[in-house]
């Protein structure tokens, strides 16, 4: 493990306040208590660990998921400082674990970059913990500290010698302040994952020991060499590549570090995604700015010195030279400034020019060096614009049939009768037949009906004009109120006049309803993604069992619960009166027992639809539902529980 490096003690550690309000209000410091905030806690204490990675002094960062749903995070930087602070006169460590915005990173001359520049970090995770431990290793010695809701139990004290130095973080989540308290691994993976692209050169494991294969627990190493190139190709192996190898920029200027990596597909997608000193920043901001402002000025005036645009008859927009791009855009800033508490907008404006000119650069050389490649992706561009041209067009051939016809509502929506959104809900119903059943079922106040028949169009192989001559899916645009406009040279949903605040997707619970469930969520993923993100999905989960015996039966959801009902009637006696119906489809149902097992708001299981990880959601998406079988064979095998499967 690495040695003690750099002039790092308890003189660069400033106290700023204490840690009162976390406990009480929770939310404001993580975002919310769910899943979500759960996970927090570890990104921040994994982000100290990053940050000494950062500084040149950790290579190294192993996360640990123990039985209890306890997590320990250990590194091997140079420790936190363990010496008397000056202010305070107490340990530098418990300063550091006790006292929100206390830490190296307010230091300049600690740490240069730094992701966790709001504060929060590890004493935050340390007051939402019914027991963290810290250990450090520094300076030959081993020092720890343990403590309970945020403060100390016990003494810093020495509990051994070490010719190691890193920091040992282990904490359990307080089970009175949380929703839950169960990690989930894949989280964690896909996290280390995307950290392990981000940092070059940095080894990130993760075990979990609640879960054993071949008798040993479960790990992972995720480590990366070509670091933002090889992210690229992982969210691109699912599609069909148009350059031979994605295009790698690395620059800097006036301390602002610049890493891009991209990659043009056939697909019909943009996909930006950004990061500043390893924090995803999902709005964006000025980075992905002098992304967008290279990238269209490069191309632009490529096509125009070589006369590619003088047969179109309409001008080229900035998200023609967009479509099918993959790209992750990557700064570390010294003295990063955020737009709001989640850090999901970049506001420094100076990071535009510098990622502008550094890129620039870099796509000037490749189109000249690589006329072939230069070419097929100004094709792709001259493609884009033509379908953005034909896709406007129906758009709007859509919407004025929709003001010449009165409300434009379709034909087969049975609407409810209520016009308050916040409580009005539609279900999307596979089927004409369960629509029926549906419609007789419903609440008709606030509950409105609309029949979709077959499989709707797959978006995912589709140019955007051709998903309005879909009837499916333009129903759905219509009944919802939704329109697609276009807004400062991007595409964008208008959703002002949404009419339902809860809209459900219910289909079978068979292969071909989960099929056309998946095509669905697809057309919401690719073209109403603000739906999910203001949690407006949802999917019905109607049983897959009803178990009678005589005039008594329950439903079950899953074969556990069948089981269960089937023991509980049996009561231990070789009853034969025992009946299990199996339901194919919502169709089996009448509309009493529909309405009571999958639309009463009392009695129903709804799934809300979220985006943990919009990378993944969108590689998964590519994967299912896109041109590349191998990819969709692999994962259907490896995540099914009896696979027979012929593609």
């Amino acid at each position: 493990m690495a040695k003690n490096k750099g002039n790092y003690n308890a003189s660069n550690i400033q106290a700023l306040e204490g840690l009162e309000a976390v406990r009480k209000r929770p939310g404001m410091y993580i975002g919310s208590t769910d899943t979500k905030g759960l996970h927090h806690l570890v990104w921040e204490v994994v982000d100290n660990s990053i940050d000494e990675h950062l500084a040149g002094h950790c290579s190294q960062i192993d996360t640990i998921i123990h039985e209890d749903n306890s997590i320990s995070v250990s590194d091997n930087g140079r420790g936190i400082p363990t010496g008397m602070h000056e202010k305070l006169q107490k340990s530098a460590l418990e300063v550091v674990m006790t006292v929100l915005h206390a830490g190296g990173k307010f230091d300049k001359d600690t740490y240069k970059v730094s992701g966790g520049l709001h504060g929060v970090g590890v004493s935050c995770v340390n007051a939402l913990s019914s027991y963290l431990k810290a250990e450090v290793r520094r300076e030959g010695v081993i020092h720890a500290q343990e403590y309970s809701e945020g403060k100390p139990t016990t003494e810093v004290e020495v509990i051994g010698k070490t010719d190691e130095s890193g920091t040992t973080i282990t904490f359990r989540p307080d089970e009175s302040i949380f929703d839950t308290t169960v990690y989930k691994y894949e989280t964690l993976a896909g996290r280390l994952k995307e950290l392990s692209y981000l940092n070059a050169g940095l080894t990130l494991t993760l075990r979990d020991e609640r879960q054993f294969e071949d008798g040993l627990p479960k790990e992972q190493t995720f480590y990366s060499e070509g670091g933002l190139k090889e992210f690229v190709k992982y969210l691109d192996s699912t599609r069909v590549a148009l350059i031979d190898d994605p295009i790698h920029v690395v620059g800097k200027e006036d301390n602002v570090e610049v890493e891009v990596a991209l990659q043009y597909n056939t697909s019909y997608q943009e996909n930006i995604y950004s990061f500043v000193n390893n924090i995803n920043t999902r709005e964006g901001g000025t980075h992905v700015a002098g992304f967008r402002r290279a990238v269209n000025r490069v191309f632009k005036q490529y096509g125009d010195d070589n006369k590619f645009f003088s047969k179109l008859k309409f001008a080229i927009a900035g998200e023609d030279f967009r479509e099918g791009l993959t790209a992750i855009v990557s700064v570390k800033v010294p003295e990063p400034q955020f737009k709001g508490q989640t850090k999901g907008e970049l506001g420094n404006s100076e990071v535009t020019g510098i990622v502008s000119r550094a890129l620039g650069e870099a796509l000037k050389t490749f189109l000249e060096e690589n006329p072939k490649q230069a070419k097929r992706i100004i094709d792709k561009v001259i493609l884009a614009a033509t379908a953005r041209h034909a896709a406007r067009k129906a758009r709007e051939m859509v919407q004025r049939k929709n003001v010449l016809t009165g409300s434009g509502l379709p034909g087969k929506l049975s609407d409810c009768s209520s016009k308050d959104p916040a409580e009005s809900e539609i279900f999307l119903v596979e089927g004409d037949s369960a629509g029926g059943t549906a419609k007789m079922g419903r609440d008709r106040k606030t509950q409105a009906i609309l029949p979709l028949r077959g499989k709707i169009l797959n978006v995912e192989k589709a140019m955007e004009h051709k998903i309005y001559e879909n009837e499916e899916i333009k129903n759905m645009f219509t009944a919802l109120g939704v329109s697609i406009e276009d807004k400062d040279g991007d595409r964008v949903l208008n959703t002002e006049k949404l009419r339902y605040h809860k809209i459900v997707v219910m289909c079978d619970a068979d292969v071909d309803g989960s099929h056309i469930e998946t095509l669905i969520l697809t057309f919401f993923f690719r073209y109403m993604r603000p739906l999910i993100e203001q949690g407006y999905i949802y999917v019905a989960a109607p049983p897959l069992y009803k178990v009678s015996k005589g005039k008594n039966s329950v439903y079950a959801w899953n074969d556990e619960e069948r089981q269960s009902a089937v023991d509980q009637y049996k009561n231990g006696k070789a009853e034969t009166n025992v009946k299990i119906q199996r339901y194919k489809g919502l169709g089996e149902m009448n509309a009493e027992q529909l309405w009571e097992t999958t639309m009463d708001p009392d009695a129903r299981i709804l799934k809300q639809v979220q985006i943990e990880d919009a990378m993944e959601a969108d590689r998964i998406f590519s994967m299912l539902m896109g041109e590349e079988v191998p990819p969709r064979r692999d994962f259907i095998v490896s995540h099914a529980k009896y696979a027979n499967v012929d593609i």
